[in-house]
């Protein structure tokens, strides 16, 4: 999980957005409203709403073009769950959040970077359980 991200007001432009990205290696912002987490802006959100669309990047605000609401999931669920969501939804970032408070934000990448670990111990304990010792 990211525990570190980006966020901007919803009144911020989409240039200041640009680069905040540009100063991140994450590709997202996490957009909010009166301090609390409102939606969330990527770089593609960029590409295809503001420039192909030529649209004043000094002028267009990043809520204007942020996908809303924004799909969380609780601290204290599964990453499987997380990944169910992510799934349904289709998309490859989820916020942590409860509360209003943003805990980090979960990726496709570290999904798939904790698969390994998840099957490892899954075959472990259907091991451990089919050939008790």
């Amino acid at each position: 999980m990211d525990k570190e991200f980006p966020t901007l007001d919803v009144n911020a432009s989409i240039m200041e957005a640009a680069k905040t990205l540009a100063d991140t290696d994450l590709g997202y912002i996490i957009v909010l409203e009166k301090g609390k987490p409102k939606g969330i802006a990527t770089e593609k959100d960029i590409i295809l709403k503001v420039l192909i669309a030529e649209k004043d990047a000094k002028k267009t605000s990043i809520g204007s073009i942020m996908s809303t609401p924004l799909i969380t999931i609780d601290p204290d669920e599964d990453l499987l769950v997380a990944s169910e969501i992510m799934q349904k939804n289709k998309i490859k970032r989820i916020p942590v959040v409860k509360d209003d408070i943003i805990y980090g934000v979960i990726t496709a990448v570290d999904i798939a970077r904790s698969c390994s670990t998840y099957i490892d111990k899954a075959t472990r304990d259907v091991l451990r359980w089919s050939f008790p010792i």
